[in-house]
């Protein structure tokens, strides 16, 4: 059947969206830069780790609602759902999604509703209307252009997609109203309307104050290291009073969200954004800290043991459960101690990935038994009822075990 709907990009996202729209029964096409990725969906397979995910690709695929290609066709609606990394120090990079909207272009007809939903500065969708229309200037007032971020939890995407608020903004109201009609076809949460520079700064700014939160509790962290304060007893009491909400501390912050998000904003605005971005300088240190306080134990174990002691690295995905390495201060953390661990016997763990490109992974068990020094940088499910020899030293970075 020919698609009504074309997704441009098939990640943690995309893929998710499509398969909610597909089962829906509105056809879908999804269009990837990768054969793998299309050969796997075609096949009612998932290339990425998400709860139910794999359920609901294969129902759409088997109903023949949902296919995927490297090269989109004509349809209703365009979804561009593409990553948007750094060039440089940290200035933002739309030319994915510039490349993807200029693939479309040929494409396009009169009644078409275009729509970005991936994190995006300020003007991005103002500036792909101006591209659109020099190429095709006689659809200009004749097709519909929005901006509708995602706000989804990794490990909990098929639920979120339809039941959270979504904000949705058009380049002008009838935009707004053709981008709400469409996703009131499957979100069940509230649709709330607004102009495409407010839902693009939106998005910032939900991430910006989560980065920010996240860096008061790491920084609560550094200061209860010195004063050999508990501080995951100390914000858990905190939070008692009715109008404190700490966050949890962790070894850094990543994803292709938080981590990243504050910077579309300290790019554009650099004068008038300087807590966010010392915020972001502040969740950065961690990480660094975090990998410091592992080499002072390896070191101190030496010169106690004559040895060098074998160390286990307990996570690398960005957040626990989940197999989303991007941007993950984890990564960074194994980096730099691998880097100073000379002849020291090494075990990287991640349940939640079968193999990795650097590092020679490990069954979490079998690390566990091994170590002389175990770091928890990640609060995955399979360590939270380990118990350890009394011989082994314990760096907690996560909470996992409190």
């Amino acid at each position: 059947m020919n698609p009504k709907v074309v997704t441009i990009g098939l990640g943690y996202i995309g893929l998710p969206t499509s398969a909610l729209i597909a089962n829906n029964e509105i056809p879908v096409l999804g269009v990837d830069i990768s054969q793998h990725v299309v050969d796997t969906i075609n096949a009612g397979k998932i290339h990425i780790v998400e709860p139910e995910l794999d359920k609901a690709v294969a129902s759409a695929v088997q109903k023949g609602f949902l296919t995927a290609s490297t090269k989109a066709v004509g349809a209703d609606t365009y979804l561009i759902v593409v990553p948007t990394p750094f060039k440089g120090d940290h200035q933002p990079d739309i030319s994915y999604v510039q490349a993807a909207t200029e693939g479309i272009i040929p494409l396009l007809k009169e009644g078409d509703l275009y729509i970005i939903e991936s994190t995006s500065p300020v003007g991005t969708t103002e500036k792909m209307m101006s591209i659109i229309f020099s190429k095709r200037p006689e659809l200009e007032s004749k097709i519909y252009l929005a901006y509708c971020p995602e706000r989804v939890l990794p490990g909990n995407v098929m639920y979120e997609l339809v039941h959270n608020d979504r904000v949705i903004g058009g380049v002008n109201e009838a935009s707004t109203q053709k981008a709400l009609s469409f996703y009131s076809q499957f979100v069940k949460g509230e649709l709330h309307a607004t102009n495409a520079r407010t839902a693009e700064m939106c998005k910032l700014t939900e991430n910006a104050s989560r980065d920010s939160q996240i860096a008061f509790a790491n920084e609560l962290s550094l200061i209860c290291d010195k004063a050999d304060i508990n501080v995951w007893d100390l914000i858990r009491l905190a939070n008692k009073h009715p109008r404190v909400n700490i966050l949890q501390p962790g070894c850094g912050v990543g994803g292709h969200c938080i981590a990243v998000d504050p910077y579309f904003l300290t790019a554009d605005f650099p004068m008038e954004s300087r807590m966010i971005a010392q915020a972001r300088e502040t969740n950065n240190y961690k990480s660094f800290w975090c990998a410091e306080k592992v080499k002072s134990a390896r070191l101190e174990f030496e010169i106690r043991n004559g040895r060098q002691p074998s160390i286990a690295i307990m996570g690398l995905a960005f957040k626990p459960n989940i197999d989303d390495l991007r941007e993950s201060p984890a990564i960074h953390i194994a980096e730099r101690v691998l880097q100073d661990s000379g002849d020291a016997d090494m075990y990287i763990v991640e349940p939640n990935v079968h193999e990795h490109k650097v590092f020679k992974l490990t069954d979490y068990k079998v690390a566990i038994e091994k170590a002389d020094i175990v770091v928890f940088l990640v609060a995955h499910n399979e360590f939270k009822d380990l118990t350890f020899n009394g011989r082994q030293i314990v760096l907690d970075f996560c909470g996992v075990s409190n």
